[in-house]
């Protein structure tokens, strides 16, 4: 406890405390309050007020060291010699923890911290006034008549004031409000801080003043808006590899931020992926995508899909790369054109250029080429409206970056274009006609890409022309999508057709090519080179459905490497019936045979083979559908499934080969089955030559005498068995000697001395093709004529 008298004198003390002051009475009596307390004058500012008043202040205690306490005053009535009455007491518990937090608080120099009373008068802060009062160290500064004026430019000073009068006010507290807060003596850098703040009571709820805490923030506003639309930038292009799409998103990213109208227009040559020509006077370019801050696109301006052409000035600009800045669109009209203007001042300007640079209420435009590796993509346009500030050197900058970003996704959409044309026009060209017809077989193939960017994979089919009169049916898939996976379809399809040749049974076929596809596998591995992986393309584990038909017979034989599916759309009835198959592994694994399923197909029924798992339901619906149109036609229902499955997303592409069937009727063929006597050559002559006039075609008769002569002559001699002889006349004479011979005969040249080995010459060239096949009893030659040859 303290006495003091009117001149802040010491007139008695009490300490109940020795350890708090280590003052005796002795020693302070007589002694003045500003000796034994720290910064005299904030006592003096709460002593000042009159009546009870609490506060907290520092004593000095006798060792020189500071002791914080809390104060209570008590002013004694006039006339007697003490006027003041302090009690004061150490500060602890929470009281310590709270002046520990204030010291923290002032103490650090990253966040701006300032305690105001209630008059807004600075009194504590940890920030450096700019201007302190002449020969007074900083505490003293800090009190009456400091103000934010002292650290901030006064306008800036002066908006941050206005907040927190409004915290005092309302008592509601300010949270985050950022404000600018330029310093004195560098009013010309931006800043800009994050304002709270909130408002400070004693025990007994008055006001006593408010707290604010200022966090500066990293970049001003403009330039944080501009790093955001960046990003925004950023994330949003290039998410799509269509040209169209990436175009009205660069367009939608500057509308409204930064512009009222904005359109791109690309060459042709964006749009079809070709290769990029040089930009020159009177190229035209393709409106793709405009962006409207309204509803409506202005009606006097280029609408999607106008053709553009630019002129001579701003041709030359966007060859150099440079950007067309018009900052005052009613000065150019009115025909003052700035002297640094890519345009020509005496060059007259027809209204199609108007509609082009200027459309609807410009006040202000920018045209910025848009380039990618060096090559002109096209022209991102931009406008702005009447009652908006035209465009500055900064708009420009960042609607350059932001073109800078959208040239690049929408090259690399051009890119991949080309790249997905190229491998479609690869696959489409190694894979046959969409409508094929052979004996008594009409085929409709259809390929579907996958709905996804991969785009074009290795689904592929085939129609193979098999000897007599038989045909083949594939379908396949190789594993990943591209150019890879079109180029692995194609040696797969190559390896198919060159071992159709041989005309094997499809087990066999199957097993052939597995064998291939393994030692492709091994010769790469033995190579260096490392397997492509899926994604690109490979033969390994790829799949091949492969399926013959007879149709004098009606027999058809299907095997299945892989999970490949076939149905039946039975005729009439157009009841679709799937066949059950005993699909073998991939291609490749070379671990199990494969085995071949058999059916009987009736004149006018569909075989439906995919290279993936079969929707019966598809085919189903496609067969109603096809009916209900009354084109029960092979292309009929090929469409109509197709149709089905464009419905549904797909991940995967997928070929589909539906083949209408027919039968040969038995009035166009004929079969003997002959002895092993040589005297029977001639009886097998009489009988072909009778067949042949019966058909029509006694002008053959000569050559197809000759083939059967020598055929049935080999057949006894080297066969020893009994001979079949068989006749197809569909378009094209086949002709077909079969015996219990497995040996295979082969075609040479015979030497002038040699007797014999001219037979097989001969048939070569009186015949259109020939070949053997073995069959499970032996072995057939067959050999065909083309019926209007002659």
């Amino acid at each position: 406890m303290f006495m003091l008298d009117e001149r802040r004198t010491v007139l008695d003390h009490v300490d109940a405390e020795p350890a708090l002051t280590g003052w005796s009475a002795d020693e302070i009596r007589g002694l003045r309050m500003a000796d034994v307390v720290v910064a005299p004058a904030r006592w003096e500012e709460h002593l000042g007020h009159g009546g009870p008043v609490t506060f907290c202040a520092v004593l000095r205690c006798r060792d020189g060291s500071e002791a914080e306490v809390a104060v209570e005053a008590v002013r004694l009535p006039a006339g007697s010699e003490a006027r003041l009455l302090l009690f004061a007491g150490a500060i602890a518990g929470s009281h310590v923890e709270d002046a520990g937090l204030a010291h923290a608080l002032l103490a650090q120099d990253r966040v701006g911290v300032v305690m105001y009373d209630a008059d807004l008068v600075i009194t504590r802060t940890n920030l450096e006034p700019v201007r302190p009062e002449r020969n007074r160290p900083r505490a003293e500064s800090i009190g009456r008549g400091v103000r934010l004026q002292d650290f901030l430019v006064a306008e800036d000073a002066a908006a941050i004031e206005d907040q927190l009068r409004r915290v005092l006010a309302s008592g509601e507290a300010l949270s985050g409000l950022e404000l600018p807060a330029r310093r004195l003596g560098d009013a010309a850098a931006e800043r800009v801080v994050s304002v709270s703040a909130f408002r400070v009571a004693d025990p007994h709820g008055r006001v006593m003043g408010v707290t604010a805490v200022l966090a500066e923030v990293g970049e001003p506003a403009p330039t944080r808006q501009r790093l955001a639309l960046l990003h925004s930038a950023a994330g949003r292009l290039g998410q799509s590899l269509d040209v169209t799409r990436n175009a009205q998103e660069l367009t939608a990213i500057l509308v409204p931020e930064l512009a009222d109208l904005a359109a791109v227009d690309l060459t042709d040559e964006v749009l079809s992926g070709d290769d990029l020509r040089v930009f020159f006077v009177g190229m035209q370019a393709r409106r793709v995508a405009v962006s409207p801050s309204i509803s409506d696109w202005p009606v006097n301006a280029h609408r999607l899909g106008d053709v553009v052409r630019g002129g001579k000035g701003e041709a030359a600009a966007f060859h150099e790369g440079n950007t067309i800045l018009v900052a005052d669109v009613a000065a150019w009209r009115a025909g003052r054109v700035p002297r640094d203007s890519p345009w020509d001042r005496g060059q007259t300007y027809d209204e199609d250029l108007l509609r082009l640079m200027f459309p609807g209420e410009a006040a202000s435009a920018v045209y910025v080429p848009l380039f990618a590796r060096g090559n002109l993509l096209g022209v991102l346009d931009a406008w702005r409206n009447p009652g908006r500030p035209p465009f500055s050197a900064g708009d420009v900058s960042l609607i350059e970056e932001i073109a800078s970003r959208g040239s690049l996704s929408l090259d690399n959409a051009r890119r991949y274009v080309r790249e997905r044309r190229t491998t479609e026009v690869l696959q489409r060209s190694l894979l046959p006609p969409p409508v094929v017809r052979m004996a008594a077989v009409r085929t409709s193939g259809a390929y579907a890409p996958a709905r996804t960017a991969a785009g074009t994979g290795g689904c592929w089919y085939d129609v193979v022309r098999l000897s007599g009169v038989r045909t083949a049916f594939v379908v396949g898939k190789v594993a990943g999508h591209g150019i890879h996976a079109a180029g692995a379809m194609g040696r797969l399809r190559s390896a198919v057709q060159t071992l159709a040749d041989l005309d094997p049974p499809p087990e066999e076929m199957l097993s052939h090519l597995d064998d291939m596809v393994l030692h492709i596998g091994e010769d790469e591995n033995e190579d260096g080179h490392e397997p492509e992986p899926p994604a690109l393309g490979s033969l390994s584990n790829a799949s091949c459905l492969y399926a013959t038909y007879d149709p004098i017979t009606g027999q058809c034989q299907v095997a299945t490497a892989g999970g490949l599916s076939a149905a039946v759309v039975r005729a009439g009835s157009a009841t679709v019936d799937e066949i059950r198959l005993h699909p073998g592994p991939p291609l490749g694994d070379g671990t199990q045979p494969f085995e071949t399923a058999e059916l009987l197909l009736q004149p006018g029924d569909v075989l439906a083979l995919s290279s993936s798992q079969l929707n019966v339901e598809h085919i189903r619906d496609g067969v109603h559908s096809a009916a209900a149109h009354g084109d029960l036609s092979v292309t009929g229902l090929t469409d109509n499934v197709l149709a089905r499955l464009r419905d549904e997303p797909r991940h995967e592409d997928q070929a589909l080969l539906l083949a209408h069937v027919e039968r040969i009727p038995p009035a166009r063929t004929a079969f003997w089955q002959l002895s092993a006597d040589p005297a029977l050559v001639a009886r097998a002559r009489e009988l072909v030559n009778d067949q042949l006039v019966e058909w029509d075609l006694e002008d053959m008769a000569f050559s197809t005498e000759l083939i059967v002569s020598e055929l049935i002559t080999n057949a006894i001699r080297y066969a020893h068995g009994p001979v079949g002889v068989r006749l197809v006349n569909d378009h094209r004479l086949v002709c077909e000697v079969s015996d219990p011979s497995q040996s295979q005969p082969h075609l040479r040249r015979a030497r002038l001395s040699d007797e014999g080995g001219r037979g097989l010459f001969l048939i070569a060239q009186f015949c259109h093709r020939w070949g053997s096949r073995y069959t499970p009893n032996g072995k057939t030659i067959w050999t065909e004529q083309l019926v209007d040859a002659g």
